[in-house]
């Protein structure tokens, strides 16, 4: 079992480099599960770093459902 507030730590020890790459690599799959895993991980990392995940998300072609969901806690802190 994993100790209690593991997932706030590995945030910050996010290797966001490996991320964009893993992402790079699928980001033309036309499975649900790997868009919405894609969007979910991105999501995760924009609590610790909003702007690297922005940017990612502007300067690579995401599927529309990855996009949503990486962007969905950034584009709800702008209303």
């Amino acid at each position: 079992r994993y100790p209690k507030g593991h997932r706030l730590v590995s945030k910050k020890n996010t290797n966001f480099t490996i991320l964009e790459a893993v992402c790079d690599h699928f980001k033309q799959s036309n499975e649900f599960f790997i868009q919405k895993a894609m969007g979910w991980a991105l999501r995760e990392y924009s609590k610790t770093n909003p702007i690297a995940v922005q940017n990612y998300v502007i300067s690579t072609n995401l599927k529309p459902l990855s996009k949503k969901e990486a962007l969905r806690i950034i584009e709800n802190q702008k209303l």
